[in-house]
């Protein structure tokens, strides 16, 4: 019989806690909002965007740390609809988007969803 005791199934369930979202190496910016990923797994999929794409995704980091809520013509706008009111999309190229929601009141920007464009729009 092991000595170890029995891992909770339940626990594997559970998302970790906001974390930092990890900053492009180039990216010499004045951050006015602080940019975080919903969890881990978000923000792993920031990295691997950051390695295909460093300077789009430079960009959009810089714009999410300073203007979130400024609308870009077919680039940067909210989405509609009672599911995702708060969300907006970031196009950072033709196949890959990043979807967060903005607090104005924290100056907070949590991203929930970065990488491939999905079919229909991740839910906050």
């Amino acid at each position: 019989m092991s000595e170890n005791p029995p891992e909770n199934p339940i626990a594997e369930n559970v998302e970790p806690p906001e974390v930092k979202l990890t900053a492009p190496t180039l990216s010499i910016t004045e951050n006015t909002w602080l940019v975080v990923a919903k969890n881990n797994r978000v923000n792993r999929d920031w990295e691997a965007l950051m390695q295909r794409h460093p300077e789009n995704s430079r960009r959009c980091y810089e714009d999410l740390c300073t203007v979130p809520t400024t609308r870009r013509l077919g680039r940067i706008f909210p989405l509609k609809g009672k599911l995702y009111r708060g969300a907006w999309e970031y196009e950072v190229t033709k196949g890959d988007r990043v979807f967060y929601v903005p607090d104005e009141e924290q100056l907070k920007v949590v991203v929930y969803y970065a990488g491939k464009h999905p079919q229909s729009a991740p839910v906050p």
